[in-house]
């Protein structure tokens, strides 16, 4: 299963990566791709965990500790609003966080929380602690079931604010880490076109254009990745102001790899992959979920306001 992998991943430290910015961002990115076409959604939790652990070192936050799981669960909902209150070098929370990846699964998270002043912050909590409870699932889809996504209720829960109000957003690294997601997007088309790639031999002139047309978009992903990651460690304190533009372009240069390694190893292989092999389909599922942390033409959209204002 998917959580017991990501556990076997931190006792041997197969996530112990370079942190993104440093000079091996390219090295961290391959190995995420690599994770993702494993296991996707153990890829996705190792990428959450990894972001994490890249924050806590850019916000000189509580180091984590060998063995420990950790969460990023900064989602928001005009529903379910999660309030902190600072205490000087602590804090408490209380309400509900939506969309928590590995809910019962973590044994901590960074946590974004509403100040009374509206301000975001973010905070360090141990998920054993007081007042936390994962409530129940209402996940009902067969995709990305096993990351274990639901809400948490916290009450009264202590936590270490990490870095100032605002900082989660305004930092370099959030979009370090933003681009490390298109990395484990290319991970997981790789592992849907695993059977497109595996029918080439003997293959008709159709199946191998749409092997031809998923290599090419696996391609650029590729490239663009490696790009990105070396702009990035250019200039790891975004002085340029380019990290943004960047990683969207990774982003969506990763989702089309995704939408062509979807649609076209269905369409050359037919029902056969999809009803017939249980791992084929569970990515098929996982990785239409995951990409799906796209806002598509929105996220289009501020890409072409970002790349029209450099031109």
């Amino acid at each position: 299963m998917s959580a017991g992998v990501v556990r076997q991943w931190i006792k041997s430290g197969a996530l112990d990566l370079p942190l993104p910015g440093g000079g091996s961002t390219a090295t961290r990115w391959r190995r995420l791709a690599e994770l993702a076409e494993t296991d996707v959604t153990a890829g996705r939790l190792a990428e959450a965990h990894l972001d994490a652990v890249a924050i806590l070192a850019e916000l000189d936050g509580p180091a984590p500790q060998p063995g420990q799981w950790w969460g990023v669960w900064a989602a928001e909902s005009g529903n379910a609003v999660l309030s902190a209150r600072e205490h000087g070098a602590a804090a408490t929370l209380d309400g509900t966080k939506v969309w928590c990846s590995g809910a019962a699964l973590c044994t901590h998270a960074l946590v974004t929380a509403r100040l009374p002043s509206g301000e975001r912050a973010l905070f360090a909590v141990d998920l054993h602690a007081h007042g936390v409870r994962p409530l129940p699932s209402t996940w009902r889809n067969a995709g990305m079931a096993e990351s274990d996504t639901r809400s948490v209720q916290f009450t009264s829960t202590p936590a270490v604010p990490v870095g100032r109000p605002g900082e989660y957003l305004s930092r370099p690294g959030f979009w370090h880490g933003a681009a490390g997601v298109a990395a484990c997007w290319v991970g997981g088309a790789r592992a849907v076109a695993a059977p497109l790639y595996a029918r080439a031999a003997g293959a008709d002139a159709h199946t191998l254009a749409h092997l031809g047309a998923v290599d090419a978009a696996l391609a650029a992903a590729d490239a663009t990745l490696k790009a990105v990651a070396d702009e990035f460690d250019a200039d790891p304190l975004n002085r340029k102001g380019r990290a943004e533009l960047l990683a969207r372009r990774a982003r969506a240069v990763a989702e089309t790899a995704v939408d062509q390694a979807l649609a076209r190893t269905g369409r050359a292989l037919g029902p056969g992959p999809l009803s017939m092999d249980g791992a084929h389909a569970a990515r098929v599922a996982d990785l239409s979920i995951y990409v799906r942390q796209s806002h598509a033409e929105r996220d289009l959209a501020r890409l072409g306001e970002l790349a029209g204002a450099t031109a």
